[in-house]
């Protein structure tokens, strides 16, 4: 696939008509490491960026949490420590719940689904985010969800004690509900956690096993799809306000390059992980169909809350979901 550099022209051509100005550096803090996809995308987006405005805008990008954590990036974008930044929304879910949109258990369990629910919630999202302070560039989703344990799992009743990495509101009311132990750790942080024991399951893609070999320390991965989690894309809106009209045409264009490049990457690397995960030894499979309807029951659950706590504005959300399938 061609990068997003080579398909600036355009972009380029405008930028340079445009009048020269002072240049600005805009340091960009991502929580994931420099070879995960979303960073990788990340980064041509920043180059992007900075050809398409003739170097007038600068983006470099701050991969493994190294200039502010993950949990810390959206309030550094939000008060203009960081002027853009990446950001998993759902992590902040307990200041408004319909962050936690993208993950339902088990309502939108594939890449097609995904991008429906995306677009039922984007206006409330964008609506909730310009709120406080932040304007949205681009959102790339994860690939599916899957279970990681160290040792077998066929039932929920096996999970009772597990240590387990908890990183939103969804994954540490999954940890209750199964019976384990939620512990939030930051995905810089994983790696470390499970060869300390710190954690001994998680829930994650198996983007995220693959970049931070987990198979060092965990041996199953359970393909459950229980949903798609979005990585967000934002600038501060007092930033983006006093960028030029042309400068913010090659923005746009490059964040919508960017989505595209991110979602092709997110398909492209399920596939590729998950065989990475059984080359680094680890059993890849589907879950028992006990533990398959166990947490089920478990989703509908979580469903229910969820649409409790974000009112008819989150219903709304899913029913527009429901009536695009």
């Amino acid at each position: 696939m061609k990068t997003l550099t080579n398909l600036l022209a355009a972009t380029a051509l405008t930028a340079a008509a445009a009048a020269p100005a002072m240049a600005e550096k805009w340091d960009m803090p991502m929580a994931y490491s420099a070879s995960n996809f979303h960073s990788a995308t990340g980064a041509e987006f920043a180059k992007c960026v900075t050809t398409g405005t003739g170097g007038e805008i600068e983006i470099v990008t701050h991969p493994s949490g190294s200039l502010f954590k993950g949990a810390d990036i959206k309030r550094a974008i939000q008060t203009g420590q960081a002027p853009i930044g990446e950001r998993l929304l759902s992590g902040h879910q307990n200041e408004n719940a319909l962050f936690g949109f993208d993950s339902i258990p088990f309502l939108a369990t594939s890449f097609d689904d995904s991008a429906k629910l995306w677009e039922a919630a984007k206006p409330s999202i964008e609506k909730v985010l310009a709120e406080q302070n932040l304007t949205l560039l681009y959102a790339v989703p994860w690939p599916p969800q899957g279970l990681y344990f160290k040792n077998e799992v066929n039932s929920v009743a096996d999970m009772k004690g597990i240590k387990f990495r908890s990183y939103n509101n969804a994954t540490s009311r999954l940890a209750e509900l199964t019976g384990m132990l939620p512990v939030t750790i930051e995905a810089a942080e994983i790696s470390q956690a499970f060869a300390t024991g710190v954690a001994e399951s998680m829930v994650s893609s198996g983007s995220t096993g693959y970049d931070r070999k987990v198979w060092e320390s965990l041996n199953y991965f359970y393909e459950v799809d229980a949903w798609l989690p979005r990585n967000y894309v934002m600038v501060n809106s007092d930033v983006w306000s006093g960028v030029s009209d042309a400068n913010k045409n090659v923005i746009k264009a490059c964040a919508e390059l960017a989505e595209y490049a991110g979602n092709w990457r997110a398909k492209e690397y399920t596939g590729f992980t998950l065989q990475g995960l059984r080359d680094g030894g680890m059993t890849v499979g589907p879950a028992s169909e006990q533990m398959t309807n166990e947490l089920k029951e478990i989703g509908v659950t979580m469903t229910n809350e969820w649409l409790e706590a974000a009112g008819d504005e989150g219903k709304a959300i899913v029913d527009a979901f429901n009536a695009s399938q």
